[in-house]
């Protein structure tokens, strides 16, 4: 499970009845799921066998009774991180696959349940697919429509919704405020309320789940190349993260100013010898230093205004290049309660 990518982590999540209560409940705004039974809930096994006995390994499938008259709605989960033009088709396969299932073990009352097909899409780029299958499928005279298949997909873009429009209180929003945090700040903040929300003995399998996919998944994204501890519990994950950003802020600025000094004494020797064994390498080393430490808080400053912002211009990476190192100080200083860069540049 080291390389545990969205995909798998996103399975274990959903495979709480937690987190499924609270994706239709803060989500779905359709009126058929308030009369949800959701203490019904019921993981479905998501292992098929076609006709032509190859296997199908769906991602989560649940089901849940609707209203009085135990009417099982079954959900079909598919966790995308790319865009995927014939997804409508895709899902059509997966329920049909379920139907077929469905057959063989025997139906009662002899009718299929209603299934609700939903795609979680975490990707950079906004869903650009159809959800609904005629949409991708040629025109027809008015006589052949009714020959053709169809089926609609519920969405949830993850990055397109806005944050005001997060239900509050909810599992999931939590877990949307975590994948779009940039900064370990931002990351603490997500965590407190996730905690704070998932505090019932009851939801600490949620919370042991949240734990992994924090550490296997989030922290290996967003910190590459630090060494992140296996920790069992997610108070214990979130206090660890509190206290490795002061050392990894520490060893990032002494990583800027020892490759800042290093190229500045190699600049500042040349330029000495090049004027004078004695005065100009003098100079030229007054000089080095001064520009080396220049330039290891601006590296030190570059990287840690990226991990906030994501990935600065090229004209506010020139303007930190420029700027000297009393500036870069107090932009530093700044950095630490800006929310944008105009709060970095003071304007």
């Amino acid at each position: 499970m080291i390389g545990m990518n969205h995909d798998a982590s996103y399975k274990l999540l959903f495979s709480h009845p937690e987190m499924v209560a609270e994706l239709l409940r803060g989500f779905v705004k359709e009126p058929w799921v308030t009369d949800l039974d959701f203490a019904s809930l019921e993981k479905v096994n998501a292992s098929y066998v076609s006709e032509d006995l190859r296997q199908r390994e769906d991602d989560v499938v649940w089901r849940v009774r609707l209203g009085p008259r135990w009417v099982y709605l079954y959900l079909l989960l598919e966790f995308q991180s790319s865009v995927e033009p014939f997804m409508a088709v895709r899902l059509l396969t997966y329920v049909g696959l379920l139907y077929q299932d469905l057959i063989r073990q025997g139906l009662a009352g002899g009718k299929l349940p209603p299934v609700l097909p939903i795609v979680i899409y975490n990707g950079e780029r906004a869903w650009t697919a159809a959800t609904e299958l005629a949409q991708i499928i040629e025109p027809m005279p008015p006589a052949l429509r009714r020959y053709q298949p169809n089926l609609h997909y519920w969405l949830l873009d993850e990055n397109r919704l806005p944050e005001r429009d997060l239900p509050p209180h909810n599992a999931v929003t939590a877990l949307l405020l975590l994948e779009r945090s940039h900064a370990p700040a931002e990351m603490i903040k997500a965590l407190d309320l996730l905690l704070r929300w998932l505090d019932a003995d009851t939801q600490r399998p949620l919370r042991r789940s949240f734990a992994i996919w924090v550490q296997r998944v989030l922290l290996r994204e967003r910190l590459a190349g630090q060494t992140v501890p296996e920790l069992n519990e997610l108070n214990e994950v979130r206090d660890m993260l509190a206290e490795r950003v002061k050392e990894w802020t520490e060893q990032w600025k002494q990583e800027g100013l020892a490759a800042g000094l290093a190229e500045g004494l190699a600049q500042g020797l040349s330029q000495g010898l090049s004027q004078g064994l004695s005065q100009g390498l003098s100079q030229g080393l007054s000089q080095g230093l001064e520009r080396g430490r220049a330039e290891g808080e601006a590296a030190l400053l570059l990287r840690q205004m990226n991990r906030r912002f994501g990935p600065l211009s090229e004209a506010a990476c020139q303007r930190i290049a420029l700027a000297d190192a009393e500036t870069l100080l107090v932009w530093g200083e700044r950095l630490l309660d800006a929310a944008s860069l105009d709060d970095i540049w003071g304007h």
